[in-house]
């Protein structure tokens, strides 16, 4: 087959390389779209039973359909690209291999901004990167209101694919797990050190809260005050001498109380949901692993806005900047308009108004926080100069006076004698100011001898 020009869809074997590598190749060879023909059929699709009992396809098929997912390695793809089903692909490729022309139509949806944005977050209570996003985005979350509409997910893994739950219903993952080993989660060794176990314990309380205080309005102020007070009081070892740590009950209680939280009511919903200790399924955390599939999350923490994954150091000013670009042109909320080209965006929104104590803004640290005033930057810039310009003239004096002192003794040693004796008229004012610009002569040899 010819080699084709650019612009064209290049269609590829699923094989070995990532989903991300295979697409970037074709990026770079030319292609504005990439097909990914899949190697391997659907077991439950009708077309693979045929082809595995006639004999005709390979002698095994995958339980479930990949995931076609960014690994996080993507950021410099910007073309398109589809997964196609192996009974989908093999007919296009038969063609392609008689070296015909095949011609594809792609389509897909693209977020339509509105006047509401809507962002998820997908995290968990092991999760030290959104720590401080999530301590302080309270203030942001309230001066949206029902402008913006939040979804927290709790990042779990699943422990059944993962081989941690045995047909016995042993746990094999040992304190990594939950549910006799359904539902996983990394421990965390820091600070608090809390087992698996505990973090997926903690992921399903802050699932509840929100069911009970943030589902129906997409704010929920209680779960935002709960995970500040628990990371201040239960994570963060402060509280380590009085045997306040990650899974105490009393610290949680109290975590719970600070924010408004009635215990009673999340304590049953964790348990109607199917708890964390015994070996069954818990509907909660079944449906956090489906939408976790479904949206193709792989890394956390991660950021979506109208769909939308967001790149970048998730902290306070990159979530609040993606959510008011998010809005249609002209709909944006008014702390959004006031705030959202405010250099010191954290301040803006505390504030109300964007005011830093000066018109030109403020110098940003590099955890995104204002350090310094602008004006206070450049007032102390200009001191700094003045002060260095002062010290500078300064020292050119003392030299100018010392080279002075230095010509006047060397010309000193030369000056005949009889002239060194008319001091009326051959003085050296070398270093009179008040003489400065006045024309000194001097006697020479000539007429000392007239």
């Amino acid at each position: 087959m010819s080699t084709w020009k650019s612009p064209f869809i290049l269609m590829v074997d699923r094989g070995e390389c990532s989903f991300v590598q295979k697409v970037r190749n074709a990026q770079r060879s030319g292609a504005t779209a990439v097909l990914i023909a899949d190697d391997m059929c659907i077991c439950s699709h009708g077309a693979c039973q045929d082809d595995l009992s006639s004999g005709s396809g390979e002698n095994f098929c995958e339980e479930e359909e990949p995931v076609m997912a960014d690994d996080g390695s993507g950021s410099d793809i910007s073309i398109p690209s589809f997964l196609l089903f192996k009974e989908d692909a093999d007919p296009i490729k038969s063609v392609l291999y008689k070296n015909e022309n095949v011609r594809v139509q792609m389509g897909f949806s693209v977020p339509a901004p509105d006047s509401r944005v809507e962002y998820d977050l997908w995290t968990s209570p092991a999760d030290s990167i959104t720590r401080e996003l999530q301590e302080d985005f309270l203030t942001a979350v309230s001066a949206l209101s029902d402008h913006a509409f939040f979804t927290p997910h709790m990042y779990i893994y699943d422990g059944v694919n993962a081989g941690c739950h045995s047909e016995e219903g042993e746990d094999l993952c040992l304190d990594l797990c939950s549910n006799h080993g359904r539902y996983c989660s990394i421990d965390i060794d820091e600070n608090s050190g809390a087992t698996g176990a505990e973090v997926v314990a903690e992921s399903l309380r802050r699932i509840c809260i929100w069911q009970e205080y943030g589902k129906d309005n997409g704010i929920g102020l209680q779960w935002w005050d709960y995970v500040k007070e628990f990371t201040e009081r239960c994570d963060s070892g402060a509280w380590e001498d009085e045997g306040m740590v990650f899974s105490d009950e009393e610290c949680i209680a109290t975590a719970m109380e600070a924010a408004g939280v009635k215990k009673s009511d999340i304590d049953e919903c964790m348990e109607k949901s199917g708890g964390v200790t015994g070996d069954n399924a818990n509907a909660l955390l079944d449906k956090e692993l489906s939408d976790q599939e479904t949206t193709g999350v792989v890394l956390t923490p991660s950021l979506y806005v109208n769909q939308a994954t967001i790149r970048g150091f998730l902290n306070f000013q990159t979530t609040f900047k993606a959510i008011c670009a998010g809005f249609a042109h002209g709909s944006e909320p008014p702390i959004c308009q006031e705030c959202g080209s405010c250099p010191d965006e954290r301040g803006c929104v505390e504030r109300g108004k964007c005011s830093s104590g000066s018109s030109l803004g403020t110098i940003m640290g590099a955890n995104g926080n204002a350090t310094i005033s602008t004006n206070w930057f450049l007032a102390s810039l200009a001191g700094a100069i003045v002060l260095f310009s002062v010290i500078g003239y300064v020292h050119f004096r003392r030299q100018e006076a010392y080279m002075r002192n230095q010509i006047r003794g060397v010309v000193a040693e030369y000056m005949p004698v009889g002239a060194q004796n008319s001091t009326a008229s051959t003085s050296l004012a070398l270093d009179d100011e008040e003489n400065e610009g006045q024309m000194h002569t001097f006697p020479t040899p000539d007429s000392e001898l007239s």
